[in-house]
Parts: structure tokens; sequence; C-alpha cells
């Protein structure tokens, strides 16, 4: 499996519950956290919906 790195770079004020979560279950608080996961279907799907509040890179 490739490895990607997440980072959050907006804000998740004024985002649905859903959203929140999502950015929530990927690891992510504040604005500039990153992490690193396997790009599993799950995470893909994951990084999907929130694409435009995150920026994604593959190591």
């Amino acid at each position: 499996m490739a490895k990607v790195k997440v980072t959050l770079v907006k804000s998740v004020i004024d985002r649905s519950k859903r959203q929140k979560a999502t950015v929530k279950a990927l690891g992510l608080g504040k604005i500039n956290s990153s992490r690193e996961h396997e790009l599993t279907p799950q995470i893909k799907g994951m990084i999907n919906k929130v694409n435009h509040l995150i920026a994604v890179e593959e190591l």
C-alpha cells in the first residue's frame, strides 16, 4: 500500500457534523496538523469527502 500525508489546511468551523467527524477520524485537529496513513479504500473515501479542507501528498 502507498502512504499519504494528510494536512488540514482549512478550518472546520461552519462545516457539517459529518465533515467534522471525518476530519477528526483522519487524526487532524488544528489547522496545519498532519498525519500519515496507508492509502486503503476507507482512507481514500474519507479523503474524497473532505478534499476541500485538506492537502494530500504521496510519500
